[in-house]
Formats: C-alpha cells, sequence, structure tokens
C-alpha cells in the first residue's frame, strides 16, 4: 500500500526520467514534463532523481495516505493542504496513515509534482515507470489516474527513514497528521538562471536558430524573436501550441521527415509555431525554425493555457553552458540535501 487515488484532479499520471535508448524504434522518452521539479522532489525524499512520481496538470489531485508517508511537493502551485492545514512546498512532509493530501487549482504554473519516499513502484516497461498515454503502457495501466487507484511506494532510503521518524515525532507531540522541517528548497533555485517568467514578457524561453531558418523568409525570422506568442487550449504534453502572428515559409510546408526531440519548434501549414514537449512523437516532416534550450524545457512545462510566451535567440555554445550551470546546482542541491540529518 502507499497511495489512495481519491480523485485525480484534471490529468494525473505516474511519470519519472523517462525511457532512454527506445526512440530509434519509435517509443517517445516521456518522462516528466518538468524535469527539474521532478529531480527537486526525488532529492528532497532521498530518491533517485529518476523515480517515479506524480505529475498533476492544472488542477491537482486528492489523495489519500495508504500508510505513514514521507512526500514533497513541487513546481506549479496547487495550494496543496491535509488536516485543516496547508503543507508547505519544496521540503519533505511526513504524513500520517489515513491523512487526506487535497490540491486546488493551479494559481501558478501548470504541473506540480508529488515524491514519495521510496518512490512509485509500478512496474517498469522498457526501462521506464512512466505512462505513455497514446501508446497505453507505463504507469497505472498506460492511463491517466483516476479514482480508486492506489499506488504502491517502494522502500525509502535510510537518510529519508531518518527524516520520517524525527518528524513523525514532532507530529505527534503537536497533536497534527503532518510535520516538516523548516528548511526548504526554494523554487527555481536549481533551474539555470537567467531566462523566466516576466511580468510583461510572460515566459521567455531562449532558443537556438535551427538548420531550417532559411525555409522561412527574412521577415518571419526576424518576427519569430520579436513577437509575443499565447498558448492555446488544446497544448498538452505532445507539444505547446501557440497563436501569434504566422510564419511565413520560402519552400512547401512538408519536408523529409527526420528525427525530432523535445523543444523543437515545428511550423505546420498554418504558420503557428508548435514547441514539442516530452511525449512528442519521434519523427517529423514540419519545418523546424528553433529549439528551445534544454535548461529552459522546464519554464516550457509550466506554459498553460493563455500564457504569453516569448523568444529569445541564444548561441549553441550558451546553451550547453547553461545547462551544464544548472547541472552543477543540482548536484550542490543534491549534496546539500545529504548533508540535512535531522
Amino acid at each position: 500500500m502507499g497511495l489512495i487515488v481519491r480523485s485525480p484532479g484534471l490529468l494525473t499520471t505516474v511519470q519519472d526520467g523517462g525511457r532512454a535508448g527506445y526512440r530509434a524504434i519509435g517509443v517517445v522518452a516521456g518522462g516528466a514534463m518538468d524535469e527539474v521539479a521532478l529531480r527537486t522532489a526525488n532529492l528532497i525524499v532521498g530518491n533517485p532523481e529518476g523515480a517515479a512520481a506524480l505529475e498533476m496538470t492544472l488542477a491537482g489531485a486528492e489523495l489519500e495516505a495508504a500508510d505513514d508517508l514521507l512526500i514533497a511537493v513541487t513546481g506549479a502551485e496547487m495550494s496543496p493542504a491535509a488536516d485543516g492545514g496547508r503543507l508547505p512546498m519544496g521540503r519533505p512532509v511526513w504524513v500520517r496513515r489515513g491523512t487526506v493530501i487535497r490540491f486546488g487549482r493551479a494559481a501558478r504554473g501548470c504541473r506540480a509534482y508529488v515524491a514519495v519516499a521510496g518512490g512509485i513502484d509500478v512496474p517498469p516497461v522498457l526501462g521506464g515507470r512512466g505512462t505513455d498515454i497514446r501508446a497505453g503502457f507505463g504507469g497505472a495501466d498506460g492511463r491517466p489516474l483516476r479514482a480508486g487507484d492506489t499506488l504502491p511506494v517502494g522502500a525509502p532510503a535510510a537518510w529519508a527513514a531518518a527524516w520520517a521518524a524525527a518528524l513523525a515525532a514532532q507530529a505527534a507531540a503537536a497533536g497534527r497528521a503532518w510535520a516538516a522541517p523548516g528548511w526548504c528548497a526554494l523554487p527555481g533555485g536549481f533551474a539555470g538562471g537567467g531566462s523566466a517568467r516576466d511580468a510583461a514578457d510572460g515566459v521567455v524561453l531562449r532558443a537556438v536558430p535551427f538548420a531550417d531558418t532559411d525555409a522561412f523568409t527574412a521577415e518571419s525570422r526576424e518576427r519569430f524573436f520579436r513577437e509575443p506568442y499565447t498558448a492555446a487550449p488544446d497544448s498538452d504534453r505532445m507539444g505547446v501550441r501557440l497563436a501569434g502572428p504566422p510564419l511565413s515559409l520560402t519552400v512547401r510546408t512538408e519536408m523529409r521527415s527526420r528525427g525530432v526531440l523535445p523543444g523543437a519548434v515545428q511550423v505546420p501549414s498554418g504558420g503557428q509555431p508548435i514547441v514539442l514537449g516530452a511525449d512528442c512523437q519521434t519523427t517529423g516532416g514540419y519545418p523546424v525554425i528553433a529549439h528551445v534550450a534544454a535548461v529552459d524545457l522546464p519554464l516550457l512545462a509550466q506554459v498553460r493555457p493563455g500564457d504569453r510566451v516569448r523568444f529569445r535567440p541564444v548561441g549553441l555554445d550558451e546553451a550547453h553552458r547553461l545547462l551544464l550551470r544548472r547541472e552543477a546546482n543540482m548536484r550542490l542541491l543534491a549534496a546539500g540535501l545529504r548533508c540535512r540529518l535531522p
């Protein structure tokens, strides 16, 4: 026993660090849309960074702890609450068996993550536990979670067990069903820096111009990095559809199919860009005007319908440097957490 789903919210799935090595045979890597939020939540509860957790979209779930659990919530602000109190985000939280954890609608961002010490222990498929909804495998029988699902949890690491014991004693002393320490991993503190949500521009995504830029008119290439776009309601894990000034091509729209990856900005015949997400197809024939830098894919994951999105050009060397800096910050976070003993 581990977690019981009393209500799944809008879209809640089991996701992990993804399936590596199968794109050549048409299997998408998938995994969490916001990998930084997933990895941070797992580190906070002592799991491997890519362990399976819950990904909630726009409106959160209602969950019941079938055992005493150590959890962490990161990502979008969905007002987690239990036992009449607001649960803190970005830190380990011990919850007593039978406690109901409720999440509301996202007040900021799009996707929130719930990691449990020991990880969500669903059977692995092709080396991953994440849900591939289109292919119908992984997670809970390849589908979004629904009311009545029970999710097993693995054995927690020694670090997490120590925190769980200390927080359980703290909760008992206070007469509460949950407890958390005073420290936290601050939201956004490990994303790499330099690009974020701005009050005027919305979400700014750094993007590397792609080889297909010559397929677009000079005016369209300039407009892509100048004009704002709006995220469309039909965006999903496969891609964020954008509405804005259409981009014009100098060649016919359909090109020879080739491999594509999350972050590619495809432009179909209508001229409206689509930024591919974690569940994107493995090949595509639409022209690609740019590729969002990997360091900013977590920002893409938190774009919600109606958000303004802008693109800022960045060189490949700079994109690599930013990613290396983020990974260095993640290593610092992991080391700092290992030193945090109760």
